[in-house]
């Protein structure tokens, strides 16, 4: 790959670390200067606490991905970034953008979640 499409890649992956790190930030802000006490109302603790579940569980989906953008980011720098880690061939730079953290190409990726779906997994 070129190196200011790598270059495109790392600042697009770096500008979404930030983001999350950014939400995670305000997350942990919110949820230490909001105690469920301050509810009187059982239903108004539970839709609270409700909401603190769903945050807490997009906020571990998005620790996984931040693991995910720094792989990426090694990747471009030894220079891996853009082959597809089963077939070794190159990933579409179309897949690349729509999901930039990808380690395989259309093609494996398809046929893994083919064979996935045949074994019920």
């Amino acid at each position: 790959m070129e190196p200011e499409r790598l270059e495109f890649f790392r600042q697009l992956l770096q500008d979404r670390l930030q983001e999350i790190l950014g939400e995670a930030d305000k997350t942990r802000t919110d949820m230490t200067g909001m105690a469920a006490s301050a509810f009187p109302d059982p239903t108004d603790r539970a839709t609270l606490e409700t909401d603190r579940n769903f945050t807490l569980r997009i906020r571990d989906r998005e620790r996984k991905l931040i693991t995910k953008i720094r792989e990426a980011l090694e990747r471009i720098d030894d220079g891996s970034y853009g082959v597809c880690e089963i077939c070794g061939g190159d990933i579409a730079e179309k897949r690349l953008i729509a999901r930039p953290v990808t380690t395989m190409c259309i093609a494996c990726k398809s046929q893994q979640e083919a064979l996935e779906r045949s074994r019920g997994v």
